[in-house]
């Protein structure tokens, strides 16, 4: 057999070289941090920065490299976001925010809220407690929606680190976010989508729940121990809110900047009983900062009657009728900014200092924690929200 030509040799090279190419390009490319994580069933494949396609390219283009997503180290992660530009852009977003160590039991109902909406109008993050399992996985609108998550548990600041998270991986994930609302899996929208987004989306103020003088202030006060918080918070400074807030942009910059009051309450309570940093921290550091820039409610509706172990009242499927959608709809003071003259007043629950609860003059609830009719959602259990 008579020896190859250096012709057909280099002929045969560049007839082999596209195939090669083809195949390197269209390898998936996971990417370095989730390639590591110990959590396969969330990430790779349920990650905000995992690419989703792949674009095959001839031989003579150059495939550009995936964004290189923030750092997942929360020492690293914090300082890059408050660098954010604290004025959106001009097309404006609403980021919708959960917090979960369970899959979404009302995401069908999330679906329909977002059927039809043009994505340039909102954003989708999850952080997902990585030690849960997420059977059925996130789908639909959340998919690819999960931000590097760590474990959470009650009585600890892992909550609040989790919440200063999604904001941290929000505003860095997109300039348009505007409004930046956090959720629970147990929270259902009580309105459309453009009747959110025209409440929030042109408010300069924040919508956080923020009360002084609550009973019981100084046990949560003192919780790290008697003068743990000083000389930072001194008790006068401490306030008492819902775990679930809309924040503007401003708002959630000042957050992932703030070290100061961050690191008294990111200290491990010595009494866990009256531990609730989620629902200290972010209305004691607003209204220390910019209390002028509130509006002092929450847009989440619970309801407090018959409360249980620290959790507002569970409704259940027979509960849940258009009559009480309803009249949740109607129960509001403002929409946005202003007085809300014209609006129709009627009062909501929250706390008080005799039996725990007191009436209060509120804006009207968003969404609401509840358990949903079974005609949607099939043989779905009752919710109880995450206080």
């Amino acid at each position: 057999m008579s020896a190859a030509s250096p012709l057909s040799l280099i002929c045969a090279l560049l007839l082999c070289l596209p195939l090669a190419v083809l195949f390197t390009v269209n390898s998936p490319t996971a990417i370095n941090s989730v390639q590591n994580s110990d959590h396969s069933f969330i990430f790779p494949l349920q990650s905000l920065y995992m690419p989703k396609t792949h674009r095959k390219i001839t031989l003579f283009q150059i495939p550009s490299p995936p964004p290189s997503p923030p750092p997942e180290e929360d020492d690293l992660l914090f300082p890059l976001a408050s660098r954010v530009d604290p004025t959106p852009s001009p097309t404006r977003k609403l980021a919708f925010m959960f917090l979960t160590n369970s899959p979404l039991p009302f995401a069908p109902l999330w679906e329909l809220f977002f059927k039809n909406i043009p994505p340039d109008l909102y954003n989708v993050y999850i952080h997902a407690d990585p030690t849960r399992e997420y059977d059925p996985p996130f789908s639909g609108v959340f998919s690819h929606r999960v931000i590097p998550s760590k474990p959470t548990q009650r009585f600890t600041p892992s909550l609040t680190a989790a919440a200063r998270r999604l904001l941290a991986h929000a505003l860095l994930h997109d300039s348009s976010n505007s409004m930046f609302a956090l959720l629970s899996p147990s929270c259902i929208p009580l309105h459309s989508f453009n009747f959110t987004y025209k409440t929030l989306i042109h408010s300069k103020k924040s919508f956080i729940e923020v009360l002084k003088n609550e009973i019981g202030a100084y046990d949560r006060w003192a919780a790290r121990g008697p003068d743990a918080m000083l000389p930072v918070v001194k008790l006068e400074d401490l306030r008492i809110g819902s775990q679930f807030w809309v924040l503007t942009r401003r708002h959630a910059r000042t957050v992932v900047r703030d070290k100061k009051v961050w690191s008294k309450f990111d200290l491990p309570c010595v009494r866990w009983d009256t531990c609730y940093p989620e629902e200290n921290y972010f209305p004691t550091l607003l209204s220390m900062w910019d209390h002028r820039g509130l509006i002092p409610a929450t847009l989440t509706h619970v309801d407090w009657n018959g409360s249980f172990d620290g959790h507002p009242r569970t409704y259940d499927k027979s509960d849940v009728t258009p009559n009480l959608i309803r009249s949740l709809r109607m129960s509001r003071l403002r929409y946005g900014d202003g007085d809300g003259a014209g609006g129709i007043e009627m009062r909501i629950r929250t706390r008080t200092k005799t039996s725990g609860r007191r009436s209060r003059r509120l804006p009207p609830p968003l969404n609401i924690t509840a358990g949903i009719r079974s005609s949607l959602l099939g043989n779905s259990p009752p919710i109880r929200s995450s206080r």
